[in-house]
């Protein structure tokens, strides 16, 4: 891998951290991100991504490659503030990598943008639909993002996109709403519903983004690790008892709850539990070439063992 020029936004947070710090070793590096780790794993800068001079940062510093890792990943309660930081965000990073010639962007998105829905296939492929769900702004951003990156590269082909279509990422350290789920005396689940899950570990995530930038890749790829976990062998990993409970009756109870300001979820967050995306990883390996170290029961285990160690009761 010849020496790049790479820009990382969310620099600052969990994944960008470890993805500076992995690149940093070899090739010129800067981070961007609202807020300054402790220890900057590479040259920083703290500004928004929504900056309308970040186009003269790139040129300034001889911006090649962008990993665009910048997003809202949990609901602020302000709906327009999280889609101005996660679209119009997004379009002014690709602005701005137009303006400053770069050759490639890598963009983080999300199997949340195939949506929620009854009717999803056993197995999503990147063929798929993107209906995302109006209701849940992380889906309804990602499924938009989604779009205007297809609009982008029929008007601007010369900047490669590489986009990662991401399950649920689990690591050592990983603490999350998805994590949050499995912390309960019991596991919920919904009547009717396997509610499967995909897990892909955070080193895997790192190594697929440098895989990509070594290679200069392009496309669109679903991020995930080999097969899935039903919310029943979830429970049985973690020895805790299965509670299945009506959608009807969770809905009108989470009514309630939200009403009364006792909870953050909604009614319509039930569909996020009985009809989860489950990601096909086949284009990933047999395409790109990328083959996840573990798979997604490996990565579960792995989390759960982790977690043990640090004593953490819940898990």
């Amino acid at each position: 891998m010849s020496n790049r020029n790479i820009l990382i936004t969310g620099a600052g947070g969990y994944i960008g951290q470890q993805v500076a710090e992995r690149l940093a070793v070899e090739h010129e590096v800067l981070g961007l991100d609202i807020r300054t780790p402790k220890a900057p794993p590479c040259a920083f800068v703290c500004k928004d991504i929504r900056d309308p001079k970040l186009g003269e940062l790139m040129r300034e510093n001889g911006i090649t490659q962008v990993v665009h890792l910048a997003a809202v990943l949990e609901d602020s309660g302000d709906r327009a503030r999280d889609h101005d930081i996660d679209v119009n965000g997004t379009r002014n990073v690709l602005n701005a990598c137009i303006e400053a010639g770069v050759k490639q962007i890598i963009v983080t998105s999300s199997g949340a943008a195939y949506g929620y829905y009854a009717d999803n296939p056993d197995w999503i492929d990147e063929d798929a639909p993107l209906r995302g769900n109006p209701e849940f702004a992380y889906s309804d951003h990602k499924r938009r993002v989604e779009e205007m990156l297809a609009d982008y590269r029929r008007q601007h082909p010369a900047l490669k996109q590489l986009i990662f279509r991401c399950c649920t990422v689990l690591g050592e350290h990983t603490d999350n709403q998805i994590t949050q789920l499995f912390t309960g005396k019991r596991i919920l689940a919904i009547a009717g519903s396997d509610s499967p899950f995909v897990f892909i570990w955070d080193q895997d995530v790192v190594n697929a983004i440098i895989f990509a930038l070594e290679r200069e890749a392009a496309g669109i790829f679903n991020l995930a690790g080999d097969d899935a976990l039903t919310i029943g062998q979830v429970a049985a990993i973690l020895n805790k008892p299965l509670r299945r409970i009506p959608a009807g009756l969770l809905m009108a109870a989470l009514w309630v709850g939200k009403a009364l300001r006792l909870t953050r979820y909604a009614p319509a967050q039930v569909n996020f539990l009985r009809y989860r995306p489950v990601l096909s990883n086949q284009r990933l390996k047999q395409t790109l070439g990328y083959v996840p170290a573990k798979t997604s029961e490996e990565v579960f285990r792995y989390f759960v063992e982790q977690a043990h160690k640090r004593s953490r009761p819940s898990l």
